[in-house]
């Protein structure tokens, strides 16, 4: 989550309308419940690491579909009779 937003969300706790802050930046009341349930009361750091946490957590995920693609077909060419 970028700073500026994690920002903006925290301001609704410092007074601010959330309906108002909604449509200044552009997002739904339902965005903004989702981002608070996940990123509410976690400092920039702490969400900054998240964030990293689930970008590694992609790459690996992807790592690990790419390997078992290619442990499926050279199962699939040393299957075959030749």
């Amino acid at each position: 989550m970028e700073a500026p937003k994690f920002y903006w969300l925290m301001s609704t706790q410092w007074g601010s309308l959330r309906a108002e802050l909604c449509r200044k930046h552009g997002i739904s009341e339902a965005t903004y419940y989702n981002w608070k349930a996940k990123y509410g009361g976690m400092t920039v750091s702490e969400a900054q690491r998240l964030k990293e946490l689930e970008q590694e957590n992609n790459r690996l995920k992807k790592l690990l579909a790419e390997s078992v693609l290619d442990n499926a077909a050279l199962k699939d060419l040393l299957g075959r009779k030749w």
